[in-house]
């Protein structure tokens, strides 16, 4: 019997990979229950929190901090962006700038884009503490798929062998 400590490693393949999409890391790392059971856990997490808050839960240009605890869950953060951004928010004419934002009760957005009076909404935005209810649970989704990345970067610290 050795008392020889256990290999250390670092794997950026698998860490990474778990960053783009929850799970995969340790797929590649020959767990695959492991990572079924995280891409559950943070995906049912993050579908969640778009259920309870609805797509605006994951808004870039809003909420800019929030989508930064989003934004580890990978191209499923990144997809609802986009998706939000492109089809649920139009143009303000009124604005100078010309920026995007969610259309209001009695406003619409035409076929260009352009928010116009009249006419039912796309989506429209949740509400108090429902909209809050919402981001967080995307954003503790997030969060936790860091821990699970944390372990597929280094998957042999701290175990036995």
């Amino acid at each position: 019997m050795s008392n020889k400590p256990p290999a250390t490693g670092f794997n950026p393949i698998t860490g990474i990979a778990a960053l783009v999409i929850p799970g995969l890391g340790h797929v590649l790392l020959g767990q695959p229950r492991r990572g079924a059971l995280i891409a559950f856990g943070v995906l049912g997490l993050f579908f969640s929190g778009l259920f309870v808050g609805g797509i605006d839960a994951v808004d870039s240009k809003e909420d800019a901090l929030w989508f930064i605890a989003q934004a580890p869950t990978g191209v499923v953060a990144f997809g609802t962006n986009y998706i939000h951004q492109n089809k649920y928010k139009g143009v303000d004419i009124t604005s100078r700038a010309g920026m995007r934002r969610m259309p209001g009760p009695d406003e619409s957005i035409d076929a260009r884009g352009r928010i116009v009076p009249g006419g039912p909404p796309p989506a429209q935005r949740s509400l108090a503490r429902v909209h809050e209810m919402g981001i967080l649970f995307t954003a503790v989704a997030g969060l936790l798929n860091v821990l699970a990345a944390i372990d597929a970067f280094f998957p042999t610290i701290g175990r036995k062998s």
